[in-house]
């Protein structure tokens, strides 16, 4: 962790909980680590999934979760280092172009999972330049609260694909776990899109 991202005016677990509540009818990815734990302390939805795994998967899944439900708003809520490990995705989702997909990165510059090192965003690595040379049509970026606004309304009705990139504070938040078994998860998420004849019920 960095001196610099102790001192980030924006907090995860309140822009989770915005999120959530702005986008009541969004389906969201949420990148593995401390965005599962943000978005269940906001309230573990059935139209949330969580990846307690896939590190780098995030992006890739909401994109595929995107074309396949072009009628609804894809939320893509992760980490600098799990989407450090996925940029290639951020590649294919700009030349598919999803008018339905916003990824959010949340950037402490630190992998949280594993002792908080710095990750080279914390060097000037520059994840919205990544994704605007990759041909995003929509970027926005926020360093402070008073940017944050106008990000997340981007984030909840911007044409996509959508990449937003806040800066928050490296803090340690409470764990709050969704459940840890990955079929019922996946079996929750699809009967909550498909209704229960894609778990074969009813």
């Amino acid at each position: 962790m960095t001196d610099r991202a102790n001192s980030f005016e924006i907090r995860r677990r309140e822009v989770a909980q915005r999120l959530l509540d702005d986008n009541p009818d969004a389906l969201v990815i949420a990148g593995l680590g401390a965005t599962v734990w943000d978005l269940t302390a906001a309230g573990d939805r059935h139209s949330t999934f969580p990846l307690w795994g896939a590190m780098g998967g995030a992006a890739a899944m909401g994109l595929g979760l995107a074309l396949a439900q072009p009628e609804k708003r894809v939320i893509v809520v992760t980490g600098d280092g799990e989407q450090l490990m996925g940029l290639g995705a951020l590649a294919t989702v700009a030349v598919q172009r999803p008018a339905n997909l916003a990824i959010v990165v949340f950037d402490n510059e630190s992998y949280g999972e594993t002792g908080m090192q710095a990750t080279h965003t914390a060097a000037g690595v520059d994840l919205a330049g990544v994704a605007r040379a990759a041909g995003f049509p929509t970027i926005v970026s926020a360093n402070t609260n008073a940017e944050l606004d106008d990000a997340l309304q981007t984030v909840s009705s911007g044409k996509g694909p959508v990449f937003a990139w806040l800066k928050v504070r490296a803090e340690a938040s409470p764990f709050a776990l969704p459940p840890k078994d990955g079929a019922w998860l996946k079996d929750r998420f699809r009967r909550h899109l498909l209704g229960p004849a894609a778990v074969g019920e009813g």
